[in-house]
C-alpha cells in the first residue's frame, strides 16, 4: 500500500466569509461556475497529476459535501489501490471527540490515515480555491531542492500583499521567513495554501505542535515557523497561471465573472479536464422571446427573458420580461416576470418574484457591492433588494 505522495484535502470550512450562501453547505461544495462544486478544481487537479489517494477532510455541514464526493467515480479517483476517503472528526475509544481545532490538527488527527499508506511525500490542499496545477512538478522541484516543506507561492501586488500569508526568500532561493499579513510587506509571493511535505519531518512536527500549550494548530502560524526556526529547507513552488481564493462574496462573483472569459482559466483544454459530477437533467430552452449575451447557460435552464454577463446553473428559470445581469445564480434558482436582478449572486433554489429588483450597477460609492440572497430564500413581488445586501430570509413582497 505504499504510495510516494498522497494529498489531504481541507474541506471542513465553514466560509463564513460568504454569509448566506454557506448557511446550510460547506465552502467547497458549493456551485461555482455554472457547471461545478468549489471542490472539482483540486480533485481534478490531483486526478490529472497521478495522485490516487486523496483523504478529504470534512467538518462543517459534511453530510452534502459527502453525498457529493461519493466514491470519486467522476474524478478517476476510484481505483483499487487508491481513491478517495472522506475523513470525519472521530473519537477513540476512552477518549472525548474533538472536532478540528486547526488545519495542523486536522493532520494530526489522521495520522494513521497517513502512515497506512506509507507516503515520502504528502500535499496539502484547501478545498476553495479555483485554479488549475500539476503537483506532479510542485513535487519534483520539492525533491530536486530536498525540501522539508514545499510551499506554493503566487506573485500579487504590494498592496495586496497585506492580505496575504508572505514568504521571503533568501539569495539562495529558499524561504528565510514568513509573515502573516504583514502591514509593510518585504515581499510579494503569497502562500497559496498549498503545501508538499515530506512526511518524516512533517510527521514528527505535528506531534510536537499539538503538545505546544501556546499552538493555533495552523500551518501557517504555527507548523512553518517552527520549521524555519529549526533551520529546516523550505523552497518557494513559484505558480504561473490563474488562481482564485474564492473566500468572499466579492471574490466568488470575481472568479465566476471570470469564467466568462475562457482562456483565464483554460476549462477547454482536453489535457486537463476539471472533473465534475454533473447532474442528469434535461437540455436548457431558451424560447423564442429571449436575449442571452455573453452568458454561461447549462443544463435543465429554462430563459425567456434576458440574460446578459451572467452565470447560469442547472435548472435556472428566468422568465420573460425578467432581466438579468452580471449575476450568478446557483441551481434551481428562478426569476419571476418583470423581475430585475443586477450584480448579485442567487443561491440555491432561491426565488426573486414578480416585479422586484435585485442588486442595481455599480454607482462607484463605497456602499455599493454584490447583492446576495442566501439558498431558499425569496424576494416577494416587487421588493427591493440594495447593493451589498445580504438575505437570509425571505423579505415580503412590496405592498
Amino acid at each position: 500500500m505504499k504510495k510516494e505522495c498522497i494529498a489531504m484535502l481541507l474541506a471542513g470550512g465553514q466560509g463564513s466569509r460568504l454569509y448566506a450562501l454557506t448557511s446550510n453547505v460547506a465552502k467547497p461544495n458549493m456551485p461555482f461556475g455554472g457547471k461545478y462544486r468549489i471542490i472539482d478544481f483540486p480533485l481534478s487537479n490531483c486526478a490529472n497529476s497521478g495522485i490516487d489517494v486523496v483523504g478529504v477532510l470534512t467538518q462543517y455541514r459534511p453530510m452534502k459535501l459527502n453525498a457529493y464526493v461519493g466514491s470519486g467515480q467522476p474524478w478517476d479517483l476510484d481505483g483499487d489501490n487508491g481513491g478517495v476517503f472522506i475523513l470525519p472528526p472521530y473519537m477513540s475509544a476512552g477518549e472525548k471527540g474533538n472536532w478540528f481545532s486547526g488545519t495542523a490538527n486536522a493532520i494530526y488527527q489522521n495520522l494513521d490515515f497517513i502512515d497506512m499508506w506509507d507516503p515520502e511525500y504528502v500535499l496539502i490542499l484547501s478545498g476553495d480555491h479555483i485554479y488549475k496545477m500539476d503537483y506532479s512538478d510542485m513535487l519534483r522541484e520539492h525533491k530536486e531542492h530536498d525540501a522539508a516543506a514545499t510551499i506554493a507561492v503566487i506573485q500579487v501586488s504590494m498592496q495586496e500583499a497585506t492580505r496575504f500569508g508572505i514568504m521571503n526568500v533568501g539569495e539562495d532561493g529558499y524561504i528565510n521567513e514568513f509573515e502573516e499579513k504583514p502591514p509593510q510587506p518585504k515581499s510579494d509571493l503569497a502562500s497559496m495554501g498549498i503545501y508538499i511535505f515530506t512526511w518524516k519531518t512533517l510527521r514528527q512536527a505535528l506531534i510536537e505542535d499539538n503538545s505546544d500549550p501556546d499552538t493555533q494548530f495552523d500551518f501557517g502560524k504555527n507548523i512553518i515557523p517552527k520549521l524555519l526556526n529549526a533551520g529546516e529547507k523550505l523552497w518557494p513552488y513559484r505558480f504561473q497561471g490563474y488562481w482564485r481564493d474564492v473566500g468572499t462574496i466579492s471574490s466568488l462573483w470575481d472568479a465566476n465573472m471570470d469564467m466568462l472569459t475562457p482562456e483565464l482559466i483554460g476549462l477547454y483544454d482536453p489535457e486537463w479536464p476539471i472533473m465534475s459530477r454533473s447532474p442528469i437533467r434535461p437540455p436548457h430552452v431558451v424560447w423564442k422571446t429571449a436575449d442571452i449575451r455573453h452568458s454561461i447557460v447549462t443544463e435543465g435552464c429554462v430563459v425567456e427573458g434576458s440574460v446578459f454577463n451572467s452565470v447560469l446553473s442547472n435548472q435556472v428559470t428566468v422568465k420573460e420580461g425578467a432581466k438579468v445581469e452580471y449575476s450568478v445564480l446557483m441551481p434551481g434558482a428562478v426569476v419571476e416576470a418583470g423581475a430585475e436582478v443586477s450584480f448579485a449572486i442567487l443561491g440555491e433554489n432561491a426565488h426573486v418574484e414578480a416585479g422586484a429588483k435585485v442588486g442595481d450597477t455599480p454607482d462607484g460609492t463605497d456602499s455599493w457591492g454584490v447583492a446576495t440572497v442566501g439558498p431558499d430564500v425569496t424576494v416577494g413581488a416587487g421588493a427591493v433588494v440594495a447593493p451589498n445586501a445580504m438575505l437570509y430570509e425571505n423579505v415580503e413582497a412590496a405592498k
